[in-house]
């Protein structure tokens, strides 16, 4: 039974999925939901994902939300399909990519999500952007930021000299945000742009971002 992956290739999440996907050179069916009717918030979507929100998963009789739970799921169940993206080959490089999961998760997701609400979805949609929200985000961007360019001083990808998981669930973002204004806060950390540049030329990355276009 072929994966499938409920949701738009225009969500972020649903982008993480995606290129977990192509990075393993897996087969998959993407079901598009009618979003603009809600049907992320009816049944039968809700027996997918009681939350209402996209990605929902299918591998057979697997069913999963969260698209870094179907990340994961993905690079272990597949692990010997494509790039082993989760640094298997010592419990310490398992750590340390679990650890910068972590941070893209609750520093770097956190500021980014607004700003790209603000100055990508909100415009597409005829929704006024608040300033003030853009700048308090982009300075605590910043600091992460900041924090990227240090380690990336040190290492080629975030979790050493490997591209894993823990580079791959930045780069849905990281299309929309390059695409702003603001890509300067990319271009002028030469450590952080020579990682976005790498990350963002693999093939399962240009051929993500060609589907992302509101």
């Amino acid at each position: 039974m072929a994966i499938k992956v409920y949701g738009t290739a225009l969500s972020t999440c649903t982008g993480r999925v995606l290129l977990c996907l192509l990075e393993k050179g897996l087969e998959y069916e993407i079901v598009p939901l009618d979003l603009a009717n809600s049907a992320h918030k009816k049944q039968p979507y809700l027996s997918l994902n009681p939350f209402g929100q996209i990605p929902a998963f299918e591998d057979g009789d697997v069913k999963i939300f969260e698209s870094r739970a179907i990340t994961k799921y993905l690079s272990r169940k597949y692990k010997d399909t494509g790039i082993d993206l989760l640094g298997s080959s010592s419990l310490t490089e398992t750590t340390i990519v679990d650890t910068w999961m972590e941070v893209e998760s609750h520093q770097y997701n956190v500021p980014m999500q607004k700003i790209i609400r603000q100055m990508i979805v909100n415009p597409a949609y005829g929704i006024a952007s608040d300033e003030k929200i853009i700048e308090e985000e982009l300075e605590k961007l910043g600091k992460v930021l900041d924090v990227y360019e240090e380690r990336l001083s040190k290492c080629k990808y975030l979790a050493g000299d490997f591209y894993s998981l823990a580079d791959l669930h930045h780069i849905p973002y990281l299309v929309y945000f390059m695409r702003t204004l603001k890509s300067s806060f990319i271009t002028s950390r030469p450590h952080v742009n020579a990682w976005w540049k790498d990350i963002s030329s693999r093939p399962a990355s240009v051929k993500l971002a060609e589907n992302m276009n509101f």
